[in-house]
């Protein structure tokens, strides 16, 4: 019920606009983002970077009213990475499809994520939005994916047709994000269990690493801070006979702090997202949805 209302309350535009006014609440977000402009981006990711852990960063907002909004994302985000060129860091980007156009057509998002993979050599990734975007999303990302290869794709364990895809995407040899999902889903789209999004979870990790185990390249990022997911990753791994470089875990910026620098002691690769902008509230809210123990977060902030 509470995962509900708060993923309720991402799509709610009066909240939207007032909530974000409260002072409670901007602090509140400072766990998961530094701030909203790209300099607290990079500032933070250097920081990372000399502990050990890569980053990827990504400027929140979707479902854009025009196109000319979607080429402004663009330019926005070459300026990105000429920036994270300049400062030598280990920092990719992670796009929405609605940003870079696809309510407007396939064809729009597709040439935008086009022009952003052409724009850098390392890896643009496309994120997974809402489950009415999924087939539309796999069709832009394959594309891309073939005539420039410099993609890579989040995937959502909590959507019963995610298996299925994955199989479908594997003759790219792709580069995987695998994450659980925050969107409000129906029973019949979503698994409601928490234990059966886990089972999903571990289910997409293990046909990564065989495939790895089988000669694909495709990077396997295991999108978790979950001890247990990543115990067992790193149980499967071995009972596979794959070595640390084989996966990497993604985390969010704030979470599980701790567990990053542990992982990257132990020499395991390790990338934490941070996200910018200020078009941050459905966002926050999702990530709300995804642990709502971080309510008591929010709750300390109103008094401390």
């Amino acid at each position: 019920m509470l995962r509900n209302s708060l993923l309720w309350a991402s799509t709610n535009p009066f909240l939207a606009e007032r909530l974000p006014q409260y002072r409670f609440v901007q602090k509140a977000t400072k766990r998961f983002m530094p701030g909203q402009e790209f300099t607290d981006a990079t500032r933070e990711a250097q920081v990372l970077q000399e502990r050990g852990i890569a980053t990827t960063t990504t400027l929140l907002g979707e479902n854009l009213t025009s196109l000319a909004e979607a080429d402004a994302v663009v330019a926005h985000y070459q300026e990105d990475l000429r920036r994270i060129s300049e400062l030598g860091l280990d920092m990719e980007i992670s796009v929405k499809p609605t940003q870079i156009g696809l309510d407007f057509g396939t064809d729009e998002a597709r040439d935008r994520l086009a022009q952003l993979a052409d724009s850098t050599d390392s890896l643009v990734w496309v994120d997974m939005e809402g489950s009415e975007y999924v087939d539309r999303t796999l069709d832009i990302f394959r594309s891309v994916k073939e005539d420039k290869g410099n993609v890579g794709l989040c995937i959502q364990s909590y959507l019963r047709r995610t298996e299925a895809d994955l199989e479908s995407l594997l003759p790219l040899d792709p580069a995987i994000r695998i994450v659980k999902g925050a969107y409000n889903e129906p029973e019949s789209i979503a698994f409601p269990d928490k234990g059966d999004v886990d089972r999903s979870f571990v289910k997409l990790a293990q046909t990564l690493l065989q495939a790895r185990l089988s000669g694909a390249q495709g990077r396997v990022v295991l999108g978790t801070h979950d001890p247990r997911m990543i115990a067992g990753t790193m149980r499967l791994a071995g009972e596979l006979g794959l070595g640390k470089d084989h996966y990497e875990f993604a985390m969010l910026f704030g979470i599980q702090r701790d567990e990053q620098d542990r992982l990257a002691r132990e020499g395991h690769q390790v990338r934490v997202l941070i996200s910018y902008g200020s078009a941050w509230f459905p966002w926050y809210m999702r990530r709300l949805a995804e642990r709502p123990a971080n309510l008591w977060f929010v709750a300390r902030q109103m008094v401390g």
